[in-house]
């Protein structure tokens, strides 16, 4: 799901062409970007706050990427996205937490309901 062939297969249910530069260890800036409706890169830079590899990863954003350039701010500053891993019984379960602002909640679960498809059709075929 993070490696990046997986990540860009996935994440192409937000917007077809996104991708992410920058690391999954804690610590790492992360830049997750997608074309906008006129081809610049935009989207949201994160840090990994904690990654336990196929357990948890939890990511806090620190703003957005408008037209190429950062912007350390605005109401994606402070936000979390975390991923929860977990087996039973050979069954594989992803739970996927969001804060988001209000105005985003609506698109976002439709996205991510999506992208939860796209995942398990990929570890399907594995």
């Amino acid at each position: 799901m993070l490696g990046l062939d997986t990540y860009r297969e996935w994440a192409s249910t937000f917007r077809e062409g996104s991708t992410y530069q920058g690391g999954w260890n804690e610590g790492d800036e992360i830049r997750f970007l997608g074309p906008d409706d006129v081809g610049t890169l935009g989207g949201l830079l994160g840090t990994v706050v904690e990654n336990r590899p196929h357990e948890f990863v939890s990511i806090r954003y620190l703003g957005s990427i408008e037209n190429g350039a950062e912007n350390r701010g605005g109401p994606a500053a402070g936000l979390h996205e975390n991923y929860t891993f977990s087996q039973a019984g050979g069954v594989t379960t992803l739970v996927v937490e969001l804060e988001v602002p209000d105005e985003w909640a609506d698109d976002m679960r439709g996205m991510w309901s999506g992208a939860i498809i796209a995942i398990k059709r990929m570890a399907e075929r594995t």
